[in-house]
């Protein structure tokens, strides 16, 4: 079997260039950006790099294959003629999830019953056996119907990329870790500067921020479904987590606070960072926003301030968006990135953002607002550099 595989990382919505700039990084190829996915072509080792080191992708998936599927038939017979032998074990346990959007075959139940039976009736020929008891590896197979077009998917990474491992306890509507990492890459901040969060809720987005200073793989403190696949061999998934190990560099000195007007949001920050490794790098305290006071020059502010289901009183979202105006007014020489869905936050702030980026943070619509401050002076060169 070739391996080679067409791959896809699932992006939220906005943030597909975001995902296609990782795995370019990374140095995967044949990178091509879709609507709410990223596709590119791997082997085994691939799969286990994107799992382990994707920040802002939702997971990680094996397109098996695609065809038209106007009838059942069809979506029967297409999806019988793929190899799913050669991934799936005869004690493989494999459900199938499904969706449909402008197609004929609407019904998405119909759908996922019509792949599994077909994929049963393939697996037998194969195993020659009657029965499947299911009881060994987990093969999650989504039927996505688009434009009468199937496409046919394994799921190689179990529960979302989102799941770090590190946020055992949540406060109240919690940044996801996939977007907090994706602010984080679309703003000017770099572990040279210091970084301030004044609505910093849980901690989420100054631990994405302390995993990127110091090169840590987001996926190096959990497990992924495909680890139990023999197609995936576990020496594969060994290299992949030391090569990522061996990446990590912990010796740069980090500029990281968080306050929160909450004492329990504050409490399960500091067990997050604990958790993840961070806690004598993250400096967090009890404070309202208009006691915030950011320490440092060329610093950069990164915050979620809370509204929508969080806040139902708008004279206090309009409060903290003037506060956070005047935070930057006293801080010239900072940064400042907000995600709010507020139609009114230039005005609020007091000034219209340098530049805007349409993201959605879950289902809300939301716009992520970024002031641009001077960047640092450049430091002169030393002589032995010259």
């Amino acid at each position: 079997m070739s391996q080679s595989w067409s791959l896809i990382a699932t992006a939220p919505m906005g943030l597909e260039s975001i995902v296609a700039r990782e795995l370019q990084e990374l140095g995967f190829e044949n990178i091509k950006t879709e609507n709410g996915r990223v596709r590119f072509t791997g082997g085994p080792l691939e799969v286990c790099r994107a799992n382990l080191w994707l920040r802002t992708s939702d997971r990680v998936l094996i397109c098996m294959g695609e065809f038209p599927a106007k009838t059942f038939d069809e979506l029967f017979e297409g999806t019988k003629a793929l190899p799913w032998h050669e991934w799936i074990t005869e004690d493989g346990e494999f459900p199938v999830d499904g969706r449909s959007l402008k197609s004929q075959l609407s019904s998405v139940p119909a759908c996922q019953g019509i792949v599994k039976k077909a994929i049963v009736e393939q697996l037998k020929q194969h195993y020659h056996t009657e029965w499947f008891h299911e009881d060994g590896p987990r093969y999650r197979v989504e039927v996505s119907l688009l434009n009468d077009r199937a496409m046919l998917t394994l799921d190689t990474t179990g529960a979302g990329l989102h799941k770090r491992g590190y946020r055992k306890l949540t406060g109240v509507a919690p940044i996801k870790e996939t977007m907090a990492a994706a602010l984080v890459l679309l703003s000017r901040w770099n572990p040279s500067r210091p970084l301030y969060d004044p609505f910093c809720g849980s901690g989420t987005l100054l631990i994405e921020a302390a995993m990127i200073g110091w090169n840590v793989a987001p996926g190096l403190r959990r497990t992924f479904s495909s680890e139990g696949w023999p197609i995936i061999p576990d020496s594969v998934w060994e290299d992949a987590r030391d090569e990522a190990f061996d990446a990590v560099q912990d010796d740069i000195e980090l500029q990281l606070t968080g306050s929160d007007i909450s004492p329990e949001a504050i409490e399960l920050a500091k067990a997050a960072a604990k958790s993840a490794g961070f806690a004598r790098e993250i400096d967090f305290h009890v404070a309202p926003i208009s006691k915030a006071r950011p320490e440092g020059e060329y610093g950069v502010i990164i915050t979620n301030p809370p509204y929508g289901e969080r806040l139902s009183d708008t004279k206090e979202v309009e409060q903290m968006v003037r506060q956070l105006g005047f935070m930057a007014k006293v801080l010239p020489t900072w940064s400042l990135f907000s995600i709010s869905p507020s139609k009114q936050f230039e005005h609020y702030f007091g000034r219209p953002a340098d530049r805007r980026r349409k993201l959605y943070n879950g289902t809300i619509e939301c716009q992520y607002y970024q002031y641009l401050g001077p960047l640092p002076p450049r430091q002169p060169r030393s002589e032995s550099e010259q």
